[in-house]
């Protein structure tokens, strides 16, 4: 398992791309890992035969653990053997043991029965301890507390954990194989807050009163509903022409991260129309050489990209992010743009885009765009944005209400361009319906930071921007 940044610490093996007994080149992909930051074809190190498969599809493991074996031609490939099973049986052997105890009860129909019950306890406890510091898996290997924890979560979700004291062995996991989700851990301490706040409560409204009267306070308070209520979600009724399939690492991420902003971030959404005609006559005029000479596409993207980064500079509270009770201001511009691909959506980052031109804004969006469909993204490239464009234009859509990307504080959406009939006002002030390119834009703001005038002034300075259609190809 390589080594995918300094923050990943583990990763889940999604698919193997080759079998045992399969030759395989050197740098020819060989199976795909999921991480926390991205997904990425794993190349061969090294050219021969796939003796062994050592890790199946769907199991996280740590980084530098061996994953395969590869060897020679000639080699036969490894079969495995699990000899180890029956030690398991003689391990289990003291477990007999235990049966003594039950046979304590019959004296227990006599007087002395008082007296039974508490030497039982005492060989009780033995049997369960062991588990509290170690499971054993279907392997027979007795798994410790800190392997058990590693296989059922992730960094970021043990991080987590230990910040606000949650056990995580005591968690159910919703993810593949069980393990514990961002969205599980963070639903775990939202509803153990909903749960101790009706105490508190209850506590306080009783502490004024001197009489009896308090105690009918504590069966009023809801604090046991709060408890059940993530296990009570509707029931979805499965039948044998309804198709069950486990979500992929990249699609529960996504949906991690989409419930906690919502969670986190006052959405407000302001929508703005543009008139790109300027900017068309703009990009017709150059697109053919700019291609011929650059070897990019000129899109209208690399244009917006530009306008917001100006106007970025003139309302930093945008290009910002909220760390508890303080405003941390990015002086440098890390612009994310999201990648809609067959598998999910990925939204690599554009390093210093404020000191790039509108050919090195074309060039970096095409190649990031490229390397994130072919699964070839470094994890530092699709972390440490400060603001994200997103287009559901390409696939037609007007406009839309975008969810802000955490821990950031605005994202814009970019509505699909086309020539719509509008009313043109000539020099004179007179009124004619004319045929102009126009589009949405959809700006998405954290209503913490962001005002609603803010925001209204940051996308009339875009609109102007692009409207005005002057900007330098180089």
């Amino acid at each position: 398992m390589p080594q995918m940044g300094e923050s990943i610490a583990e990763g889940t093996i999604t698919r193997w791309m080759k079998k045992v007994g399969d030759t395989v080149k050197r740098d020819e992909p060989i199976f795909e890992i999921s991480t926390d930051k991205v997904d990425a074809e794993i190349p061969s190190p090294a050219a021969g035969v796939l003796l062994e498969i050592k890790v199946p599809e769907g199991q996280t493991v740590a980084i530098n653990t061996v994953v395969a074996r590869i060897g020679e031609a000639g080699e036969q490939p490894a079969t495995a053997a699990p000899a180890p099973a029956p030690p398991p049986p003689a391990a289990k052997a003291p477990e007999p043991a235990p049966p003594p105890p039950p046979a304590t009860p019959p004296p227990a129909a006599q007087a002395p029965a008082p007296a039974a019950p508490r030497p039982a306890p005492a060989p009780a406890p033995p049997p369960q301890a062991p588990p509290r510091e170690a499971a054993e898996p279907e392997g027979g290997r007795v798994e410790s507390i800190e392997e058990r924890i590693r296989r059922k979560s992730s960094p970021l979700v043990r991080k987590i954990a230990a910040e606000n004291s949650v056990d995580i062995t005591q968690l159910e996991g919703t993810g593949i194989h069980n393990r514990v989700t961002k969205n599980d851990i963070l639903s775990y301490i939202e509803n153990r807050k909903v749960a101790s706040a009706p105490a508190r409560s209850t506590a306080a409204t009783a502490e004024p009163l001197e009489t009896g009267r308090a105690e009918p306070a504590a069966p009023a308070a809801p604090a046991a509903p709060a408890t059940p209520a993530p296990a009570a979600r509707p029931a979805i009724a499965v039948t044998d022409r309804d198709e069950v399939v486990a979500m992929t690492k990249i699609r529960r991420i996504t949906a991690e991260n989409m419930t906690l902003s919502k969670r986190t971030s006052a959405h407000v959404t302001t929508v703005f129309q543009v008139d790109y005609t300027a900017l068309a006559r703009l990009r017709d005029a150059n697109k053919d050489s700019f291609l011929q000479k650059n070897g990019v596409k000129l899109t209208y993207l690399p244009f917006i990209f530009r306008a917001c980064i100006q106007a970025l500079k003139d309302f930093p509270q945008v290009n910002a992010s909220i760390d508890g009770e303080n405003i941390v201001y990015h002086k440098d511009v890390h612009l994310g743009m999201a990648v809609a691909l067959d598998w999910g959506l990925i939204v690599p980052v554009i390093k210093n885009a404020d000191e790039k031109s509108i050919l090195g804004l074309a060039r970096s969006s095409q190649d990031l765009a490229e390397r994130a469909r072919t699964k070839r993204l470094k994890p530092e490239e699709i972390h440490g944005g400060t603001f994200t464009v997103t287009n559901p234009g390409v696939f037609g859509s007007l406009f839309g209400t975008p969810i802000i990307p955490q821990p950031q504080v605005a994202i814009l959406g970019v509505g699909t361009i086309e020539k719509r009939p509008v009313v043109v006002t000539d020099e004179r002030g007179s009124d004619a319906l004319g045929i102009r390119t126009v589009g949405y834009l959809a700006l998405s703001f954290d209503h913490r930071l962001i005002d609603g005038a803010d925001a209204d002034k940051f996308m009339a300075t875009v609109k102007k921007t692009l409207e005005k259609g002057e900007f330098d190809l180089g």
